[in-house]
């Protein structure tokens, strides 16, 4: 696996109204952040159309980074692209020192001894997508046990998860309750991530939700789709003052690497949806969605002549 990949990322969406909107106001998350050591942002810019009579960008609770608009004039159709390269590094925190157990997570989240860990212990609250219960305890606890590192036992649940769950897209949708996804069994990025943090902080470890992009890699010998790349979410864990935050995704059952893309975080799904807003008018709306990421191919460097 290559150490480190740099991505051209381009996001578009695409409103077509059947009758004019008169005025919509919308919020953008589609920015991602620079998050030492593993991300780093070197550019990215918005090209809404029709162009907004007013416009603001702002971070907000969790530190992403908003693009809030303003169209009022008349239109029957909104494009919005977000343009973005980004740096991923491989990381690998399984192998750093002094990774702590379940249980001493769980005691210095509870005993709060430090900054970080009391910034932390916000995400081991129910959030308005995500509830909590002894069930997803439960549930949990067969699959993690609490004296066992903790990376090893989220890595665990997230692999369960994976093969006790059932990615389908035509199970669930973009308002299914995690309660819901997980009597189903079912559902997509969103659900398995949902349920995940559902789970972990029953037990008292503090997780959040993280949207972004996965590269998908053609088959052997096929071209590369432009456009054929997807949004996608999965869950990030706490662990510890020294290792921060680590990120997991259920749906692939694994410790996530370069293929992954991370955009913004938050306590669930409502925290973090790429775009949202009121419109004044429209009728019916069609919306069309294309996500392409594309390796950046590097320079060879040349050396001096033999």
């Amino acid at each position: 696996m290559p150490r480190s990949v740099t991505y051209n990322i381009v996001h578009e969406t695409k409103y077509r109204y059947s009758e004019p909107v008169a005025v919509c106001l919308n919020q953008l998350r589609m920015r991602p952040q620079t998050r030492p050591p593993s991300v780093v942002c070197n550019q990215c810019s918005v090209s809404i159309d029709p162009v907004p009579a007013k416009i603001d960008m702002h971070p907000d609770y969790f530190g992403n980074i908003v693009d809030s608009f303003a169209i009022e004039s008349p239109h029957e159709a909104l494009v919005v692209n977000v343009t973005s390269q980004v740096q991923v590094n491989a990381i690998n925190p399984f192998d750093s020192p002094g990774i702590p157990t379940v249980a001493e997570l769980v005691n210095a989240i509870r005993t709060g001894q430090n900054e970080s860990d009391l910034f932390a212990k916000e995400y081991i609250f129910a959030s308005p997508r995500i509830p909590l219960g002894d069930h997803f305890a439960e549930y949990a606890r067969s699959i993690m046990d609490e004296s066992s590192s903790l990376l090893d036992a989220v890595l665990h649940l997230t692999k369960h998860i994976n093969e006790d769950f059932q990615y389908d897209s035509t199970a669930t949708d973009v308002a299914t309750t995690t309660q819901a996804a997980f009597e189903l069994k079912a559902g997509v990025c969103q659900d398995f991530s949902h349920v995940q943090i559902a789970c972990l902080r029953s037990l008292g470890l503090p997780a959040r939700y993280v949207s972004g992009y996965l590269r998908t890699l053609p088959p052997p010998g096929k071209p590369r789709l432009i456009g054929n790349d997807e949004s996608h979410a999965w869950i990030s864990v706490y662990a510890g003052e020294t290792l921060g935050w680590i990120d997991f995704d259920p749906t692939n059952a694994c410790q996530i690497g370069v293929d992954h893309i991370p955009v913004c975080v938050g306590r669930d799904y409502d925290d973090i949806s790429p775009m949202r807003g009121i419109v004044l008018g429209g009728g019916d709306t069609t919306l069309a969605v294309k996500v392409d990421v594309a390796p950046v191919e590097l320079p060879t460097e040349v050396g001096p002549p033999a």
